[in-house]
């Protein structure tokens, strides 16, 4: 770990002017406010290798993004680990997604997160020019922040305040 880095770090994901692809961002920033200096928070618009750097060091590493499958309703929250990525599906929009990015650490001998969550959430669209959330994702906010607190409070970091069911901004949603 560099020296100043919290042992768990909250990655937030996105670009903010491509509307539902800065869940991942808007979701950080609201976790910013009852988070200790024991959980290091980062945005970044930057994706694949990119990665390599942000997570180095880390003991755990939750990240925040915005995923389009078409496989579920916009405002599903999806969660992989690790393990849901050891072999290659496809290809990454990112020209390397996280199977590549763990592998390449691993040859490389990083220090990469052993505990490693992605909190993905289901969008409308995330490749148009806007700024603002889709009625859907907005609505679903609160169970997104709700599901990234419940993990950090598994991991056992120390807040000020994680209550799963509060959020100082949004009311839990009723999915």
């Amino acid at each position: 770990m560099r020296d100043g880095e919290a042992p768990t770090l909250l990655l937030g994901l996105g670009n903010d002017i491509l509307g539902d692809d800065a869940v991942g961002l808007v979701a950080a920033r609201l976790l910013r406010n009852e988070l200790q200096d024991d959980v290091e928070i980062l945005e970044s618009a930057g994706a694949g290798l990119e990665l390599l750097d942000l997570l180095e060091g880390h003991e755990r590493a939750l990240l925040l993004d915005a995923v389009l499958t078409g496989e579920h309703p916009p405002g599903t929250v999806l969660e992989f680990s690790r393990e849901h990525f050891q072999k290659v599906a496809g290809p990454s929009p990112h020209y390397a997604g996280i199977p590549e990015v763990l592998r390449l650490a691993e040859c490389l001998g990083i220090a990469f997160p052993t505990e490693l969550c992605i909190l993905a959430m289901e969008v409308e669209d995330p490749y148009h020019i806007r700024e603002g959330l889709s009625a859907s994702v907005e609505r679903a906010l609160p169970l997104f922040v709700g599901r990234a607190k419940q993990i950090l409070s598994r991991w056992g970091t120390q807040r000020r305040s994680l209550d799963p069911t509060s959020s100082s901004t949004y009311a839990p949603a009723s999915m």
